[in-house]
């Protein structure tokens, strides 16, 4: 059975188990996968209006190291799909699935996939609580560390 070249393209910003999920997953869409993935340069980002909190080297590295990772090219600009998928001869072009319709376009040159996302994880759900934990008094944290060591005692 022929290999079946397979792309996407994210931001992967904040590494998270979804990335890893549906890379994972994108392994999986046949016997024999190899798999290339396009991470957002940091300029590409800004242009889409996105704050990134990782710079493109250090997720690009991130991603290269992910075991069923065969590939990583940097993302600059929405128009580079077909470019890839011709560069790159991809039978199958695969995102999420909040992506859903926005990429049917490409049918022309490849099949396309959209994957479902992990239940109840996203970056963007990363970074609100982030921000929310950041916001939380210092005095506050430590007064709750506080009360955990003393629970902790008692029940030993």
């Amino acid at each position: 059975m022929a290999k079946k070249r397979v792309i996407t393209y994210g931001t992967f910003d904040m590494f998270h188990i979804g990335h890893l999920r549906l890379l994972q997953r994108l392994k999986k869409l046949a016997d024999d996968v190899e798999l290339t993935v396009a991470v957002s340069t940091d300029e590409f980002n800004e242009l889409k209006g996105k704050k990134v909190m990782i710079p493109y080297e250090q997720r690009a590295e991130i991603v290269a190291n992910i075991k069923c990772v065969d590939r990583v090219i940097p993302e600059k600009s929405w128009e580079q799909k077909i470019e890839d998928i011709k560069r790159y001869n991809i039978d199958i072009f695969a995102i999420g699935e909040d992506w859903k319709g926005k990429f049917d376009y490409l049918k022309e040159y490849c099949e396309v996939v959209y994957l479902p996302r992990t239940k109840d994880i996203s970056t963007t759900k990363l970074k609100k609580s982030l921000a929310n934990f950041l916001s939380i008094p210092k005095e506050d944290l430590i007064k709750a560390f506080e009360i955990l060591e003393t629970l902790k005692k008692d029940l030993e």
